[in-house]
């Protein structure tokens, strides 16, 4: 399979996937524990298929994980205007009363809504005026609260969630990491990583650290037909210094970074400088896909993504859209479970030693 290719178009991240795939419940509600999810591993070599919990053994000494300790929010509010009931799904925080938000007729359905601008819309007995649309993405608006949003979500606020789920309590969407408030949906990833595989991960010496970018809407859908195309809305982030400096310091000893979930891309890429990672904080809009390539990391842990979305596009930019491919037909194949509440993917842009001798055995027998 070749590596990454910077001419990536639209119709290569076109896959069928059945709807029966869509994971409607946490493991913890079909009897099961939060890390008893499948793991499939994904590399420039092939794929193999594993347990999450054999994580710790298809990693080597000295490896870091870097994982985004951003808590989620209850962003989803219930809304009534001029089109009667409407859910506003919060996406991106400018200030407390100042947001972009996704306005949707409900969980299920989508927009778009014919809104207008200068529109008013109400939560409770608080008001929402809606600016005009996001530049270059349409289907989030920029819009004004007469109260702190944080009070709104307090009062009215469920989880984001979409027609493959209902919405669960806040606790289900929060992973060990979760510290600081702010995601509007839950940085996924991480949450089948439970006390006994952190402790085994440290136990094995793979480091475990830290940043914190607070996710906005999921993954838009690609609407142009040149990827490279794709705008998305700002997110605010932060890289501390001990984590930048444990990411240069994981790359000058030879061993490899994995980034736990798409979130911590998007950061370690903006802090990512010619001489090495900085530590930096701000809002970032970075779109990564093939075409820029990605320089901080060796690897990524993440779910399984849906199709013709920026998130493809990104795991394109790690191990090239040959890999990608094959990987997701696999997948469906083996019938993995996406979204957040399914199996992990562990993509890497070289295979893990033990990764390629199950390879190597699997071809000789």
């Amino acid at each position: 399979m070749g590596g990454p290719s910077n001419n990536l178009k639209r119709e290569e991240l076109f896959f069928d996937r059945p709807a029966e795939l869509f994971a409607s419940s946490p493991p913890e509600l079909r009897g099961k524990a939060r890390d008893d999810v499948r793991l499939m591993v994904s590399s420039l070599k092939g794929t193999t298929h594993h347990a999450f919990t054999d994580l710790p053994d298809l990693l080597t000494p000295g490896d870091l994980l870097v994982v985004n300790e951003s808590a989620t929010l209850p962003a989803s509010l219930p809304a009534r205007g001029r089109l009667g009931n409407i859910r506003l799904n919060l996406s991106t925080k400018f200030s407390e009363n100042l947001w972009a938000a996704e306005p949707r007729w409900s969980s299920e359905q989508p927009g778009p809504l014919p809104l207008q601008k200068d529109e008013l819309l109400y939560i409770g007995e608080s008001r929402a005026l809606l600016f005009q649309p996001y530049p270059g993405i349409p289907r989030l608006w920029l819009m004004h609260f007469d109260a702190p949003a944080s009070e709104l979500m307090a009062r009215y606020g469920e989880p984001i969630h979409y027609s493959h789920t209902p919405a669960y309590p806040i606790e289900t969407y929060q992973t060990i990491f979760s510290r600081s408030p702010g995601s509007v949906e839950m940085p996924s990833a991480a949450r089948p990583v439970t006390p006994r595989i952190r402790d085994a991960l440290l136990g094995k010496g793979i480091g475990i650290t830290g940043i914190i970018l607070h996710a906005g809407v999921s993954s838009l859908e690609i609407e142009t037909e040149t990827v490279e195309s794709q705008v998305l809305c700002p997110e605010s982030f932060r890289v501390p210094f001990a984590t930048a400096n444990a990411v240069n310091s994981t790359h000058a000893r030879g061993n490899r970074v994995i980034a736990v979930g798409t979130t911590v891309v998007r950061a370690l890429e903006t802090a990512w400088a010619s001489d090495g990672l900085r530590a930096c904080a701000g809002s970032t809009s970075l779109y990564v896909h093939p075409g820029i390539g990605v320089h901080a990391l060796d690897g990524l842990l993440t779910g399984f993504h849906d199709p013709v979305t920026s998130h493809l596009a990104m795991l394109s930019a790690i191990a090239g859209i040959d890999c990608v491919k094959g990987a997701y037909a696999e997948a469906v194949q083996h019938r993995y479970l996406w979204h957040e509440f399914g199996d992990s993917h562990l993509i890497l842009r070289k295979p893990t030693r033990e990764a390629f001798n199950l390879m190597k055995y699997s071809a000789n027998n």
